[in-house]
Order: C-alpha cells, then sequence, then structure tokens
C-alpha cells in the first residue's frame, strides 16, 4: 500500500511513521507513507498556501491552487483509490473504515490546517472526509498519523501475528476481553483460573463473555449497531 500526505507542517509527521510497527512495515516494503509539503507548490516565493476568507471572518484558509496543484502531479503519478480530507465534520473514523481502507492500494490523505480548506477542493476533489472525534486539533497532521497506524497494522504481514488484529477491539462490535501475562499470583491478585487450564474452547467461550459484559458495561452502544 502506498499512502501520500499533504501537509503544511511535514515535520510533525516524522516521529509517527519513524518507530514501532509503522517502521517495520515500510522496512518490509509492506506500507510505503510519503510526507509532501504542500509549501513545494506554492503560488508564490515567500511559501504562501493560505489567504483571508472572503466575506470576512477570522482565520485563514488554505488555497485552492496549492492544494489543486499538488493533487493533480501527484495524481499523475498514481492512481487513488481515495483522496482523503482530515476534517472534524467528516465521517467519524471506526475500526470498519479502517477495514475497508487496508484493502486499497493508493490512499492520498490531505491534513487540513487553519480554518480549513477551500471548499472548491472538497467538492472536486475529495472522495472522503474523516474525523478522528468531535473535537478541533491544531491541525489535520496527527489525526491523519492515526488513520495511518489504525490501517497499515492491518496490512497483511505488518503484524507478526496476523490473527491478533482480528481480536483487537471493534472489529466484531464487541471490546476486548481482559488480558493477563505471568506471574499468575501477584500480591496475591490472581489470573482466573480458566486460563491455566489449558482448555482451548473453554478459554474462548470465557473471552467472548468477557467481551460483551465489558461492552455492555463500557459501550452498549455498540451492541445497537
Amino acid at each position: 500500500m502506498k499512502i501520500d500526505v499533504l501537509t503544511v507542517l511535514p515535520e510533525l509527521l516524522e516521529s509517527p511513521f519513524a518507530h514501532s510497527i509503522m517502521k517495520r512495515a515500510q522496512e518490509k516494503g509492506l506500507l510505503e507513507v510519503q510526507v509532501h509539503p504542500l509549501r513545494k507548490w506554492a503560488v508564490n516565493k515567500y511559501g504562501m498556501v493560505d489567504d483571508y476568507q472572503y466575506g470576512g471572518g477570522a482565520g485563514m484558509v488554505m488555497m485552492c491552487e496549492p492544494l489543486a496543484n499538488a493533487i493533480d502531479e501527484l495524481q499523475s503519478a498514481r492512481p487513488y483509490d481515495e483522496i482523503i480530507y482530515m476534517t472534524p465534520d467528516g465521517e467519524r473514523f471506526n475500526q470498519k473504515t479502517a477495514n475497508q481502507l487496508s484493502l486499497k492500494e493508493n490512499l492520498l490523505i490531505i491534513c487540513g490546517h487553519y480554518k480549513g480548506i477551500d471548499e472548491r477542493i472538497r467538492e472536486h476533489y475529495v472522495t472522503k472526509e474523516i474525523s478522528i472525534g468531535d473535537y478541533v486539533l491544531s491541525g489535520g497532521e496527527l489525526a491523519a498519523a492515526v488513520v495511518v497506524d489504525a490501517v497499515g497494522r492491518l496490512l497483511p504481514g505488518v503484524l507478526n501475528d496476523e490473527t491478533s488484529a482480528l481480536t483487537d477491539s471493534f472489529q466484531d462490535n464487541l471490546l476486548a476481553p481482559p488480558v493477563y501475562t505471568r506471574p499468575a499470583d501477584f500480591r496475591g491478585w490472581k489470573v482466573p483460573d480458566i486460563l491455566l487450564q489449558g482448555d482451548p474452547k473453554k478459554v474462548e467461550e470465557w473471552r467472548y463473555e468477557q467481551s460483551m459484559q465489558r461492552t455492555k458495561e463500557k459501550r452498549p452502544d455498540l451492541l445497537d449497531e
């Protein structure tokens, strides 16, 4: 999978893709993430990519010309399955969306900034709008990093045990069950006996029951879905 990220602050994305699972995914050749500084397509030598909004009001707006020129150039190199705009008023990002995007080959993510991007870019280029929550960040970079991480870890071969992702929270609209590791008795706090008995069928039944109970207590809305 190839993911291009278009941003006015590429420095914010240096660390998230250079460590841990995202780093290993790229080293294995399973994922390629390329961050593009929007100022490369600035309208003047001063790096201008934003301007005052028509009609007045506080806050700057990311201009049409740099964004359109950037998207056109990047699209000429590869066709995108989705051109995604990270925005607070987009579709709420969840595991189902991550699963769907993990099946794509080429994605372009536009990181919003300031008051957002000129609406004409949303109308003529953007195919999917995503929000990671009902709050506003300083820009779309951190949100884009969340999406890339959630999608990238689902690619076959990225995780050492591919079945691990299948048992994560939200994969089946349930929260994951409690997990334990050694020692079996720590300060008198004991691991449930069923996990120590070596019966895989009973363990799976216990985990499902725990997932249901945890979901009912913490996220009953998931069961409604």
